[in-house]
């Protein structure tokens, strides 16, 4: 499978595992196969709670953002994306995450917001940093490890000033440049945890280990660390993309944000081919504000090749 059908993969698998979970959030276990069984495909993208069918939340919303300031800039541009950051926010998006938005509109410059937030608040391990990762983990693939994981603590430090934020996005990003160049990002995992942050790397051992179960998790899959733990046991014990990101809907909580970084994760494994037309058909991802527009697959792909370009 070439790169690119991975990449496109990653970002629409993120995108579409959004919408999808969405109209499930803060819902109990089991309620989206419990509605949807896999022996009944069709019309998952049902809508609800606020949401349109098929209309991916503030986690893609975000993801676009950065994809855009990265291709626009020709490069990471921190103060760019902390600024369409800033002006998203203040357009009062559907869904916007208490911390970043606190963060955002707090008036405080793009390199002290978030680490003043929480110098204040002890309180910033949120899974927000790690729900838009998607094309910025695509976008710096091809520069190698360390580019790639620098970028996403770099990133993820605009609105979370815990370090645990930045570890998890990182570990991301690492294992979506495994998976595009072909390897197998659970194999490649112990490796991959040597690169965490001594102070965070057993938090994160334990929630990616062979043998953790989301069951386990001593906070909600709100946080960072069970988010991504709970969407690497979704690849782990499934078989492909529509059962992985079922699995992570499944689990209930933050159901948009663990389908999202599922999403992500499955879509580089498998393909943009093994993410269903039922289900990237009726994806749209809202961007209000100023100019406000919707951009749809036609347009997502598109920005893709030019994040891979």
């Amino acid at each position: 499978m070439e790169s690119i059908e991975r990449a496109a993969g990653a970002v629409i698998g993120s995108a579409v595992g959004d919408a999808l979970g969405a109209p499930f959030e803060f819902g109990p276990a089991g309620a989206f196969t419990a509605r949807f069984p896999p022996s009944a495909a069709g019309g998952e993208m049902c809508g609800g709670g606020g949401w349109d069918p098929g209309e991916a939340t503030d986690d893609t919303q975000m993801a676009v953002l950065v994809a855009e300031s990265l291709v626009e800039r020709g490069g990471l541009d921190l103060p760019d994306v902390f600024a369409r950051f800033q002006r998203w926010a203040a357009s009062q998006p559907k869904d916007i995450g208490l911390q970043t938005e606190d963060v955002l509109t707090n008036g405080l410059p793009w390199d002290l917001a978030a680490a003043l937030h929480f110098r204040t608040n002890l309180r910033a391990a949120g899974n927000g940093s790690l729900m838009r990762a998607s094309t910025s983990a695509v976008h710096f693939a091809g520069q190698g490890r360390e580019a790639t994981m620098d970028a996403a603590r770099r990133i993820a430090a605009l609105t979370h000033g815990d370090r645990a934020a930045w570890e998890g996005t990182a570990v991301f990003h690492e294992l979506i440049r495994l998976t595009l160049a072909g390897a197998d990002p659970l194999d490649a995992l112990p490796e991959v945890l040597d690169l965490v942050a001594p102070d965070h790397r057993q938090r994160y051992a334990a929630v990616l280990s062979p043998g953790w179960h989301p069951d386990r998790a001593t906070e909600a899959n709100g946080a960072v660390w069970p988010c991504l733990g709970s969407a690497v046991w979704a690849l782990r014990t499934t078989d492909g993309y529509e059962a992985a990101v079922r699995a992570a809907i499944d689990l209930g909580g933050d159901t948009d944000t663990v389908a999202a970084v599922t999403g992500g994760l499955a879509g580089a494994r498998y393909g943009l081919a093994a993410v269903p037309a039922r289900w990237t058909e009726p994806l749209h991802v809202p961007l209000p504000g100023p100019g406000s527009r919707v951009l749809r697959l036609p347009d997502l792909l598109a920005l893709v090749e030019r994040l891979v370009g």
